[in-house]
């Protein structure tokens, strides 16, 4: 499966800016998108945040492994945590 990936970083608190990808079927739209790493974002305790095209800009597109496609098709996305999402 084709993939888009939208590179995100939101504001934490005390100066820390959590960075992750949103990986969604290519032909996604942007408010999916943001639906969806808001659903990211709630599980992860902001649930009030909004993203815009300040924090999640589109970066590339890529072929999916299995694991990645798998989850697409279940969820509807993937998130890549790449830094202070814990």
């Amino acid at each position: 499966m084709k993939v888009s990936v939208y590179d995100t970083y939101v504001p934490k608190g005390n100066s820390i800016i959590m960075h992750f990808d949103i990986i969604v079927k290519d032909n996604e739209s942007i408010e999916n998108v943001y639906a969806y790493g808001k659903d990211y974002l709630n599980n992860k305790g902001l649930p009030n945040y909004k993203l815009s095209t300040n924090e999640c800009k589109f970066c590339h597109m890529e072929k999916a492994p299995d694991d990645v496609e798998k989850q697409i098709l279940d969820k509807g996305y993937y998130i890549i945590e790449m830094e202070n999402c814990n």
